[in-house]
């Protein structure tokens, strides 16, 4: 398959709304999806950086309430804790993430490679499942989020203050730029990110400054952590304990491995080694970590020792806005209100980078696996389906953002977990590298395990996407199991020789399975095969065989070989599905002679049900049946296609 350019303009009888929905579908159709291939617009790491920060620096709107809500006045230890797992085993994990995965899938892709056939299926589409709870609540606990910063504001209008269907249309409104195109999103992530940590940096000084004008804040708080903890040591010890209750401060890194395809490399980087884009995604990753550590950990100490423990209660003032609470208290209602803007222009477009994570990986894995239909490798009907999804689990969470906050945790920590896994296996052979990734995953082993003991709802609903996207993806496999899923046929010159010495006469082909491959046994199949199907002596015959390949493979190429046999003249191939590799043999044979082939099956003797399934699990079974109603699905018209028999 070749790599595929940017879509071509639609001819005038597509220019409908099907057409434009399906825009630059074409030019995607018959692209794997594997290695990103395809043409995108590429932009400088730092513009990138702006794309996923919109995400990760937008947990500046909720991350200081979290972080005092799970740790009351110890929150900045705990922060600092998540600094610490931030820079020294998230930063590392993903760079070797970036270095094996360079087209965005992450650590899926990894771990896909690293298990065989079914097994690196079935891991695929489990972490899809928490890959989906992650992007999909991002979108809709942001939105939320904005919302509430919207309807917080002393200067919003009262009828404003509907949450749930402020949220609806922040999400209608974002699903909108997709459908539209999204080449001017990094410009506006740009945008957004430059004047949020700007006003961000304001607050924060302002902030220290109070903080630093009032000693015996600093002195209370020092009094209140060693009346409720005791010893430096026994803080230690709690803060640890409390550090999965923060794990929503490491959400960018999962993003930012996700939209690496629109990381700008080097002019000699090539598909199979990107190294330029491998070197900047790093710088990426690195910078974003950096500038998102001192912003947690400066936010969660102005916050906890400036705001009152109350105010960050269910219905206080600083609940989900932290900042902006101390924004307006400091600097006033109208820097509060330009805040407060600024807040929800991030909060609200984080769902553009997760919706380009999803936009990223659904079209890279479940199509070409057959797992979804053919239309998800177009964006937009995708674009669709994830803005529905978005309002149902808006209407289901009331867009509550501390109900939200387990699912998204969860999402999370189990891909930064599957991550640290993958990366630990990939360094096997190094028993250095081995030990120290392997103590990164049980980091992420223990903060997973604990934030699923502590909020169980979490699982629940990844769980949930899980089984969804398996079921959906084990329906659309077998609705789609008799399309032609062989993308090209390729004939070595001795098999294009041999077809070539079949004609003038229409070619003939024996499905064959073969045992032994002796002379004998061609012979034998060859008699059988002119007596069963009264074929005349003088009439050329070739056998095809076709063997096994990994049946989870959808699709794919084919390579066809000639072999002599004696006399006989054997066409052989591979292929994850036997049927559909006969099919295409045969549609190849009648564009290149121009004259219809026929192909000559047994019967197979057993259960057809047991058939059905085996060709469903494994690419075989009752051959001819599959082979024709392949064909008849391929070419509506029967005087086009290669004729089937069996005898």
């Amino acid at each position: 398959m070749e790599p595929v350019s940017d879509p071509e303009p639609l001819p005038e009888a597509d220019k409908s709304f099907s057409g434009w929905l399906m825009e630059g579908f074409r030019a995607t159709a018959h692209h794997s999806g594997r290695s990103g291939a395809h043409h995108v617009h590429q932009y400088p790491w730092w513009k990138v950086m702006c794309l996923t920060g919109v995400d990760y620096f937008s947990t500046l709107g909720y991350q200081p309430g979290i972080a005092f809500l799970a740790a009351g006045a110890l929150a900045p230890v705990a922060t600092a804790i998540l600094v610490l797992v931030t820079l020294c085993v998230a930063l590392p994990i993903y760079r070797q993430v970036a270095e094996k995965s360079p087209h965005g899938q992450g650590s899926i892709l990894m771990l896909e490679e690293l298990l065989p056939r079914w097994r690196g299926k079935a891991a695929v589409l489990i972490l899809l499942g928490f890959a989906f709870t992650d992007f999909i609540i991002t979108i809709t606990l942001s939105a939320a989020d904005a919302t509430a910063h919207i309807v917080e504001n002393p200067f919003a209008p009262h009828a404003l203050d509907h949450p749930v269907l402020v949220t609806l249309v922040l999400l209608s409104f974002l699903g909108a730029i997709f459908l539209r195109g999204f080449h001017e999103a990094i410009g506006v992530a740009v945008a957004i990110v430059v004047v949020y940590l700007g006003l961000n940096a304001v607050v924060l000084a302002v902030g220290l400054r109070e903080v630093f004008a009032h000693p015996e804040l600093l002195g209370n708080w020092q009094a209140t952590l060693r009346t409720q903890h005791g010893s430096p040591l026994t803080m230690l010890a709690v803060g640890l304990l409390l550090f999965p209750k923060l794990a929503l401060g490491l959400s960018g890194f999962e993003t930012g491995v996700a939209v690496m395809p629109l990381v700008k490399g080097d002019p000699a980087d090539t598909e199979a080694a990107p190294l330029g884009r491998i070197r900047n995604t790093r710088k990426l990753l690195a910078t974003a970590a950096v500038i998102m550590s001192v912003a947690l950990l400066a936010s969660s100490i102005v916050t906890t020792l400036l705001i009152p423990a109350h105010e960050f209660e269910k219905g206080g003032e600083a609940n989900g806005r932290a900042l902006a609470f101390l924004a307006h208290r400091h600097l006033g209602d109208v820097f509060g209100t330009a805040y407060d803007l600024s807040t929800i222009a991030i909060l609200w477009f984080a769902g553009a980078s997760a919706m380009a994570g999803l936009l990223n990986l659904v079209p890279r894995y479940l199509p070409p696996y057959g797992m979804a239909p053919d239309w998800a490798r177009a964006t937009r009907p995708l674009v669709l389906v994830f803005t529905v999804v978005g309002f149902v689990v808006t209407l289901l969470f009331e867009a509550d953002v501390d109900a939200q906050g387990g699912a998204y945790a969860t999402g999370v920590l189990a891909l930064m977990l599957s991550a640290s896994i993958a990366v630990t296996i990939a360094h096997w052979e190094s028993k250095r590298a081995r030990a120290v990734y392997g103590v990164m995953a049980a980091v992420f082993l223990y903060t997973f395990v604990d934030n699923v003991i502590e909020r169980p709802e979490g699982l629940k609903i990844a769980s949930f996407f899980t089984v969804a996207i398996v079921v959906a993806s084990m329906l659309s496999r077998a609705i789609r199991s008799t399309e032609l899923r062989i993308s090209s046929v390729r004939l070595t010159a001795k098999a294009r020789a041999f077809v070539a010495e079949a004609t003038p006469h229409p070619v003939r082909i024996i499905a064959h399975r073969p045992d032994k491959r002796t002379v004998e046994e061609y012979d034998r199949k060859e008699r059988q095969a002119r007596e069963d199907h009264s074929l005349d002596d003088d009439e050329p015959l070739l056998f095809l065989e076709v063997t096994q390949g990994d049946a989870s493979e959808f699709g794919g190429e084919i390579e066809v070989r000639g072999v002599l046999v004696g006399r006989h003249r054997v066409l052989r191939c591979q292929s994850p599905a036997i049927p559909n590799a006969i099919a295409a043999l045969l549609l190849h044979v009648r564009d290149l002679t121009g004259q219809i082939p026929h192909a000559y099956f047994g019967w197979t003797e057993g259960n057809p049900i047991t058939y059905v399934i085996r060709y469903l699990a494994f690419g075989e079974g009752d051959t001819a049946p599959v082979t024709r109603e392949v064909l008849r699905k391929t070419l509506p018209n029967p005087l086009d296609r290669p004729r089937i028999h069996v005898g």
